[in-house]
């Protein structure tokens, strides 16, 4: 009974580990490969855990293990009416507003079902071990480790097995076969709990002996379950935008925070407390060190640091959860709790922060709230007015020495910078043994932050959006406008009037792209169209009443890219401007076919890519807007992903001309002026469409491989990743 029990809890968290990125990948060429996909997803997740929790609890309070049973098992045949899983058809998300509510509605009605009679699994078969007569009833909570280790296995499985060997209709079928054989394990359970349970059954003994649960308890549960939800949400966004915009980022941090969960309900405990408590602040004061320095390099080490505080502070909460577990009777109802602070911190990190903040400040805030919590314990001395005196002084100290720096001849430099936060942030850490002190001291030191403007200049103007965090920013030479989405950089223009109307960065006139408009773009009447407005800076080669047309996902960008304070590209254009808000895709699909002679593609430089703009369909809609003896030019400067085959193998498919050139070595000179290294790559579809280009002997065919092409149904990140 045992190994059953435990083998189906294990299959369910497969299951529903499994579906996150499946779905995730069916809903990516509506949506684009924005982080917010992900943690909106996270939400539903999250709410539909909530949900079967519920369930759960309430169909053992109500009905008892062996009727909840008998019920569980018509409840498993709903799900069979939406399998396989798909993305119904007729949805298309708004174009102007922010579309997480759209997304929730979506998964709702896409996977909704599925998943709650997945998500309920775990605590119901929880339930039904504790009413059977086996010798480890009392205490269930054994099996919850064994739910987080699948869940674990399917995250990591997905992105290294199963997306680069199945398509995604095969994946979804064997989902459906998946769900089956669940359905026969909980068939079997459902046998073993019938005969091996007898009236009254233990957990309702033990229930009638219990005492009842108090308010603070389950206030208690509710937050120590909050903190690590929020601060996975919270790191992954920040690492993945701020940091480095790896693909499949979120993967590791998933993965910790599930591993914490094993390792705190296992019977064993490998990790003691009190090495857990002093390591936490020894992790904790470096990292609020290098978010006030604003940090980037290096990578690595960096990368580390965050995801230590993460796997810390999640463990520490997620163990005084397992230590605070109460008995059988009340196991449904523990869970229950739990995913109400699993749901709040989603809700808190993916629909509120984006509304309330310019920034990413979710993280810092949860930082604050785990260096209380995770190192409370029933010791803890009771919080005192006196606890935030020293704080204070930290916090005005500091503050006091960011202003005087900032006003200085020094104040872009690493180590005085170093100096002003590192002896603060030394003196903050004498303050954790007592958690209130250490949380209140390094709040201080995060607002002390807020007014350091370190090396990558001023911002002024910040404004957050479903798709991220953009900064319009003053460089630290003071020359240059930037404008910045997390650490990418999308556009840059001279303050110099001369100069101002010069396209910088990737789209220089002595680079690649400025190849391609030389020979391809300056007939007034050809119709330019281009994926990705960034700061405008393509508009710097259009003609007099030539036609444009821009296709922009974000808002928010478009209403930089118009603010004439900081950029003026589109309002100093001679050419027709238009501009289409909504995914790119979606968007051509409606334009007239033939129409355009350049169709400029640039949503891929950063580094998290929109995997539905890389596949085959999508080379075959392009190829239908293109005019004859039109081109196609495709920005892939990557510091992550070498898309140059990939691309290469969509044009052999297609029967294209594919040229490429690389304009990476740049001097110091280059870059002073404000040009940026980048890869370009266009197709066409005969060699004479390409031959002024193929004449420069800086352009050469694109390398292709042996893998295969990409489509709606099939990729692959992980094959193009670069390992080093």
């Amino acid at each position: 009974m045992v190994a059953l029990y435990t083998v189906t809890i294990f299959l369910s968290a497969a299951l529903l580990f499994f579906v996150q990125p499946m779905f995730a990948r069916l809903v990516l060429p509506l949506l684009g490969g924005s982080p917010a996909v992900w943690n909106t997803a996270m939400v539903f997740y999250q709410a539909t855990l909530l949900a079967g929790y519920a369930y759960a609890h309430a169909s053992a309070a109500w009905l008892g293990a062996r009727r909840a049973a008998a019920l569980h098992l018509v409840v498993l045949l709903l799900p069979l009416a939406v399998l396989p899983i798909a993305i119904p058809a007729g949805w298309s998300p708004p174009t102007e507003t922010n579309p997480a509510l759209w997304l929730l509605a979506l998964m709702s009605v896409a996977v909704g079902l599925p998943l709650f009679v997945v998500s309920a699994t775990s605590p119901l078969l929880q339930m039904w071990f504790a009413a059977t007569r086996d010798r480890r009833a009392g205490d269930p909570f054994f099996l919850y480790a064994a739910s987080n280790a699948g869940s674990l296995l399917a995250l990591v499985a997905y992105p290294a097995w199963v997306e680069p060997l199945l398509r995604l209709g095969t994946q979804s079928r064997l989902w459906a076969w998946g769900y089956g054989a669940l359905a026969v394990a909980l068939g079997g359970c459902v046998v073993l709990l019938w005969k091996n349970s007898s009236p009254p059954a233990p957990a309702l003994v033990a229930k009638e002996r219990s005492p009842s649960l108090t308010t603070a308890r389950r206030l208690r549960w509710v937050l120590l379950a909050f903190a690590p939800s929020s601060l996975l949400l919270g790191v992954t966004t920040f690492l993945s935008s701020e940091i480095a915009a790896v693909p499949l980022l979120w993967v590791i941090p998933l993965g910790l925070y599930l591993l914490t969960f094993v390792f705190a309900f296992a019977s064993r405990q490998i990790f003691p407390r009190t090495l857990l408590v002093r390591a936490l602040p020894i992790a904790l004061v470096p990292l609020v060190l290098v978010l006030n320095l604003q940090a980037t390099q290096p990578i690595a080490w960096l990368l580390l640091l965050h995801l230590v505080v993460l796997f810390l502070a999640a463990l520490l909460c997620h163990a005084r959860l397992a230590a605070d577990r109460p008995g059988a009777a009340h196991v449904t109802e523990f869970y229950l709790w739990i995913s109400v602070g699993g749901v709040l911190g989603g809700v808190f990190n993916a629909l509120l922060a984006p509304l309330v903040f310019n920034s990413i400040a979710e993280y810092p805030l949860t930082l604050v709230l785990v260096a209380w919590l995770a190192l409370q314990d029933e010791t803890s001395a009771r919080a005192k007015w006196s606890d935030a005196v020293g704080p204070l002084v930290l916090g005005v100290v500091t503050l006091a020495l960011v202003l005087a720096v900032g006003t200085s001849r020094w104040r872009t430099e690493s180590a005085v910078a170093g100096l002003v936060f590192g002896a603060p942030a030394l003196a903050a850490y004498f303050l954790s043994k007592r958690p209130l002190r250490f949380a209140l001291g390094l709040a201080a030191l995060l607002v002390a932050g807020l007014f350091y403007r370190g090396e990558k200049g001023r911002v002024l103007y910040a404004e957050r959006s479903f798709f991220g965090v953009h900064r319009v920013t003053l460089d630290p030479s003071e020359k240059f406008y930037l404008l910045v989405h997390g650490m990418t950089l999308h556009g840059t223009q001279s303050l110099d009037r001369e100069r101002s109307r010069d396209p910088l960065t990737y789209y220089h006139r002595t680079g690649p792209i400025g190849d391609v408009f030389g020979q391809f773009g300056r007939d007034p009447f050809k119709q330019i169209g281009a994926v990705g407005l960034g700061a405008g800076s393509l508009a710097s080669y259009a003609q007099p009443r030539q036609p444009w047309t821009y296709f922009e996902i974000d808002p928010v960008v478009l209403k930089l890219a118009r603010d004439g304070r900081y950029f003026t590209f589109l309002r100093d254009s001679p050419a027709e401007m238009r501009i289409v808000l909504g995914d790119a895709r979606l968007s051509l699909a409606r334009e007239p076919d033939a129409k355009f002679s350049l169709l400029v593609l640039d949503a891929y430089s950063s580094d998290a890519i929109p995997v539905h703009l890389v596949t085959r369909e999508a080379l075959a809609l392009y190829v239908r807007k293109l005019a004859p003896g039109g081109v196609l030019a495709f920005h892939i400067s990557n510091l992550h992903l070498d898309l140059e085959p990939v691309f290469a193998n969509l044009a052999r498919d297609a029967q294209l001309v594919c040229l490429t050139r690389e304009d990476t070595a740049l001097s110091q000179q280059e870059l002073a002026l404000g040009k940026a290294p980048s890869v370009w790559l266009v197709m066409a579809r005969r060699a004479d469409d390409l031959d002024r280009l193929a004449a420069n002997h800086l352009w050469r065919p694109a390398r292709g491989d042996s893998a295969a092409v990409w489509s709606d149904d099939f990729s692959s990140l992980l094959s193009v990743f670069r390992w080093r």
